[in-house]
């Protein structure tokens, strides 16, 4: 079983997603007892992608996350660095543009994107503090960036229910759905050791992020972080 902690290898996570690609989607859904599909609307409101727009999604899975921003004119490029998360993208939107990549080295030049966002991707860099650095390098002045990850309640009898749902319930409804529920172990212990709100956007900021805020979603169980990058002063 893949334990989690924050000093991840990335081979190691990579295979995990890989084994999971497959139902991913559907597991997610179960699990989130259909929660998922809220907090990625509002990911696509925070965003709010413009037509013509370049827009990074990291993390992107199996390209779920980046079809909203396509479907609304934005050239979207979707990158993991699951291949089998790809692969399985791939099948099903073969016109979106799918990148293999890591996060702390991202394969595109500087300031080139729009809008770069990621949702429930950043607990799994094995350096997140330099996949925010990343993410900025290839943000244009003016551009702005969304993460959306888990985080932890802000009412302390829902986070009491969840803690016991992340540790008991989750598990146990993950070796019914998914071809790989050791993976879902790992992602609740992921959760549990994952900074909080507070924390997390201290790290944007030290990242160099600007205009840093969040808002809580499902009473903190998700929380939507942005940012943006300012002008160069030379401009």
């Amino acid at each position: 079983m893949t334990r989690a902690d924050l000093e991840k290898q990335p081979h190691e996570v990579a295979a995990m997603f890989d084994g999971v690609a497959e139902r991913y989607d559907l597991t997610n859904d179960v699990l989130s007892l259909g929660q998922d599909r809220v907090w990625r609307r509002a990911v696509v409101r925070a965003v709010a992608a413009r037509p013509g727009e370049l827009v990074l999604d990291l993390a992107a899975g199996t390209a779920t996350s980046a079809e909203p921003f396509a479907d609304l004119g934005a050239r979207t490029v979707a990158s993991d660095f699951s291949l089998g998360m790809l692969r399985v993208g791939r099948r099903r939107r073969p016109d979106l543009a799918l990148t293999a990549g890591d996060a702390t080295r991202l394969p595109f030049a500087d300031k080139v994107f729009d809008v770069v966002t990621m949702s429930f991707g950043l607990r799994n860099v094995v350096d997140h503090e330099a996949a925010l650095v990343e993410m900025l390098r290839v943000t244009r002045p003016g551009g702005r960036l969304v993460v959306c990850e888990f985080s932890h309640p802000t009412w302390k009898p829902l986070r009491t229910l969840y803690s016991e749902y992340l540790m008991r319930a989750l598990p146990s409804v993950a070796r019914r759905v998914s071809s790989n529920p050791d993976a879902y172990v790992y992602l609740a212990e992921s959760i549990r050791a994952w900074p909080d709100q507070r924390a997390l956007a201290a790290r944007l900021r030290a990242a160099g992020w600007d205009d840093v805020a969040w808002r809580d979603l499902t009473g903190g169980i998700v929380t939507l972080h942005r940012g943006a990058r300012r002008g160069d002063p030379s401009a």
